[in-house]
Order: structure tokens, then sequence, then C-alpha cells
């Protein structure tokens, strides 16, 4: 159930906190309510954030030995970092994402969007399918990362074929040998990590100056790889296919009685890349009501958060403005709130501007495919063409 939890409704017999075994047998306390989600994400001493990055799937000793050929290791950084050394890490890596880079980065994606939106629609008008995914959304996110934070010199399909391989290797159910083989690639790619960990400029040197160690440098920046823009191309593929099925919003895009930034929200609260996300309980406690003893695995289940009748007042339909719409926990709360947040608002308001007009007329061949994951949807190709 919790590897499809993306297609669920908001169905009011569904308990506040309710105990349900993953597919290896786990029993995780999984927690739906807004308030209640918000509420443990707030609280970073009795929720603690350790477990966030395990593997779901407990890794067999060959994929282990995989690992550690390339001196893999994920010391507490960011999203996994209840230590002292968060708040420092956190900074660092939020002065090289503030907002006024990141505004001053707004022409530039602006003028790529619009240069390949307007290639896009010459190729719908000749009859061609397009898929938005790989000729839009894929990749737009580690471009703009890259001109932030300054990332390896690799290319880019091998940085989103690494990206992709460890929210496999650490979020979904697998077997032995698929471990093996995501180890492989996931590993590889740490290894051009931790050589630029050592050398690398921006916000690795900034890291690197502020005395923190390589380990911790390749941490934050597999990190950023991973949520920091994977999530984001992810989250432009399933808005755009979302906007297919919203005549009425792009209507209201083109008169100008919608808002870009209110659709944004929208589809962040309808349609998240991270549909849940992990704590664990470091004393015994309570939630709601449901005794909870230390060392329980939580799952804060972030999507169904957002549709919370209690908050939002039409939760299954996409209504840009309406009340409740912008509470959504899509970037999280508290301590270890996305510091990416403002980035991924100003990419997706940007895409929405100038490639909602594209979906006017269209069919959809291909709607994005979604594989099987505890924390993230990971959508391949979404293909449409012209009616």
């Amino acid at each position: 159930m919790l590897f499809r939890s993306w297609d669920e409704s908001v169905d009011e017999r569904w308990p506040d906190v309710a105990t349900v075994a993953d597919h290896v047998g786990v029993d995780h306390l999984v927690v739906t309510r807004h308030a209640l989600v918000r509420q443990v994400l707030a609280d970073p001493t009795t929720w603690r954030p350790e477990n966030a990055l395990d593997a779901v799937t407990p890794m067999p000793v060959a994929a282990l030995r995989i690992l550690a050929r390339h001196r893999f290791r994920l010391p507490p950084t960011l999203a996994n970092n209840s230590g002292p050394s968060h708040p420092q890490i956190r900074g660092i890596v939020a002065e090289a994402l503030h907002p006024d880079r990141v505004a001053a980065l707004q022409p530039w994606l602006a003028d790529l969007v619009r240069g390949r939106v307007a290639r896009l629609a010459d190729a719908l008008d000749a009859g061609e399918p397009v898929d938005l995914y790989a000729t839009l959304a894929a990749d737009l996110p580690l471009l703009a990362l890259a001109r932030l934070v300054a990332l390896p010199d690799a290319p880019v399909g091998t940085v989103k074929e690494f990206a992709r391989a460890a929210l496999e290797l650490f979020w979904a159910p697998l077997d032995a040998d698929r471990q093996q083989a995501l180890a492989t690639e996931v590993g590889r790619f740490h290894t051009v990590l931790r050589d630029f960990a050592a050398t690398g400029g921006g916000l690795a040197a900034s890291l690197r100056a502020a005395g923190h160690s390589p380990d911790v440098v390749v941490g934050a920046l597999f990190f950023l790889l991973v949520a920091g823009q994977e999530t984001t191309s992810q989250f432009l593929t399933l808005l755009l296919h979302r906007l297919t099925g919203e005549p009425e919003v792009r209507a209201g895009l083109r008169a100008g009685t919608v808002a870009v930034a209110d659709v944004v929200e929208e589809g962040l609260r309808l349609e998240p890349p991270i549909v849940t996300w992990r704590r664990v309980a470091a004393v015994d406690t309570t939630l709601g009501g449901t005794a909870v003893a230390a060392g329980t695995s939580v799952v804060l289940w972030l999507a169904r958060a957002g549709r919370d009748p209690a908050v939002v007042a039409t939760p299954d339909a996409f209504r840009p403005g309406q009340r409740g719409s912008r509470r959504h926990l899509a970037f999280g709360a508290g301590a270890h709130r996305c510091v990416g947040a403002q980035l991924a608002r100003m990419e997706a308001a940007v895409v929405v501007a100038e490639a909602a007009p594209l979906l006017d007329g269209v069919t959809v061949v291909r709607p994005p495919w979604c594989p099987d994951n505890l924390t993230f949807r990971m959508p391949d190709a979404f293909v449409i063409r012209r009616r």
C-alpha cells in the first residue's frame, strides 16, 4: 500500500495514526493528518531525522561491499542531521541558494524555457509527438542548480542516472540483483563527488572553508544532486501532466484571472514529488492519542496531509488560490524544511508561465509512469501530441 501512496484520495476511514507493515515486514507508524505531520516535523528532539536516508530495503552484504569499495558514506549533513553541525551546514547551503541569487537566475531560465517551448510548439504543429519530460523538465533543475552551487563536471545524463539510481536504491522495494546493480552505479558517481569535494569550487569550497570534512562535503552534494534537482524535474512533469486535465485552470492562466504562483502551490499540494518522509521516535511518547515507543519508525504521509479536509476546502480538486492551498507540506516544515523551496517555486513558475500554452488542444499519448517507491514518485516519459 505505502509504495503506491500517491494514488490515494482522501478517505475519512483512514486513521490519523496507524501501524503498517512494509514489504520487508518492518512496522512503520504512518501519520496522515496535517496537524500531526506538522507536529512531528516541528519537533526534532522527540522525532529525530537519523532514519531519513536509511535504505527502505535492507541491503545485502554483496551490495554493501560494492559501496564500500567506492568508500561510500553518508554522514549526517542535511536531511539526516540532528546534531550541532546542522545549522552551519544548512546556512552555507542556504546562502548558495539565497532568494536574491534565485531571482537573478530567473531571466536566464525563462529564456531557456521559452526557446525549448518554441521548438516543442513547432514539433506539435508538425504533427509530431513530444516528450515533455525528456525535452523540457528533466534537466532544467540540474542546469539551474549547477549555476548556483557549482557542480562536478559530468554529463547531464550521467548525473540524472545517478540521481534516479540513488532514489531507487534507498527508497524502493528491491531484489538483491537490482540492489547490486544500483550500488555499482551510485558508488561510481560517489567517487566523482569525492574527487570534486576535495578540489571543487562553489558550495564545495565554502563547506571546506568552514572546516567540514570531505565526507560532509560529499554528503551535502549527494543530497543536493538527489533532492535538490531530481525532485523538481519530477514535480515539473507531474504538474504539466495535471494541467492537461485542467482546461479551466489553463483558461484562467490565459485570461490572467488565475495566478501562476497559485497554480504552483496547488500543484505542490496535489502533485508533490515527495509523498512521504521519515522520522524515528527518540523517546517513548504519544502522537494523536497513540502510544509510540522509542525507536519506532514514523512515516509522515505528506501527500495525504496536503488533502486533509481540516485544512483544504476541496481536498481533491485543483483550485488555485483556494483556502488552505498554500498550507501543504511538500517542502516539509521546521528545522529541516527544504532549503531549495524558493528555487523550486521559481522554476515551476517559469515552466507554467511559458509552457502551459503547449497543453491546449493536445492529447496525452503516454502519461508519466511512476515506479513503486516509498517516498519519491519518479515519473518518466510524458508524451503529448496535437489532436
